[in-house]
């Protein structure tokens, strides 16, 4: 299902989405929380090094009275390691390309292959993992830095593995979807 594609280092970028001190409350813990953390943190720093862009993106949920700018539930995690040259964006809705110049900007920074990382996985990670597949680009998934909260009917690790499933099994419009560990990804980008 996935077509080849030589995209290099310089084409692409690192996607964390939504690592907002909301998504990780006490009443609703994410699964491996500081294990997810400690990863996209890993992916941060190698990436910084390697000369890839670093983008955040931000949920501003003000129409729902929730992810309110400026609040404590809307700031980034503190552990979260943010430098000044990385991207902020804001969205409004699950998808991040949906009415915000992501796309745009990807493409003037002739950007092809995003690595994916976040919360929470059947939400804001999903839809924006579709969205780009239908916009091109290469994805790479880090299958061990994606997270969310248990549901009534189904654990958090259940839904992670189920969506990884589930993203290794679609069928890309143009590019490509892998879904990989992030030991391999670093291994990867460190070459």
């Amino acid at each position: 299902m996935n077509s080849t594609s030589n995209t290099s280092l310089t084409e692409s970028c690192l996607l964390v989405i939504d690592m907002q001190n909301a998504s990780f409350s006490p009443e609703y813990p994410c699964y491996d929380a500081a294990g997810v953390l400690e990863r996209i943190n890993a992916l941060t720093d190698l990436s910084r090094k390697k000369g890839l862009s670093i983008i955040y993106v931000r949920h501003n949920g003000s129409a729902q009275n929730e992810y309110i700018p400026l609040t404590h539930g809307w700031e980034l995690l503190p552990d979260l390691v943010v430098r000044e040259t990385d991207i902020m964006i804001e969205k409004t809705a699950n998808d991040v390309f949906y009415n915000t110049d992501l796309e745009s900007g990807l493409k003037a920074m002739n950007i092809n292959k995003l690595i994916i990382t976040g919360s929470a996985t059947e939400f804001c990670v999903d839809s924006s993992i579709q969205s780009a597949l239908t916009k091109n680009f290469d994805i790479v998934v880090a299958g061990d830095a994606h997270t969310t909260a248990d549901k009534p009917h189904l654990s958090a690790e259940k839904i992670i593995r189920h969506y990884n499933w589930v993203w290794s099994n679609l069928t890309p419009t143009k590019g490509k979807i892998e879904i990989k560990n992030s030991a391999t990804i670093l291994k990867e980008l460190d070459k």
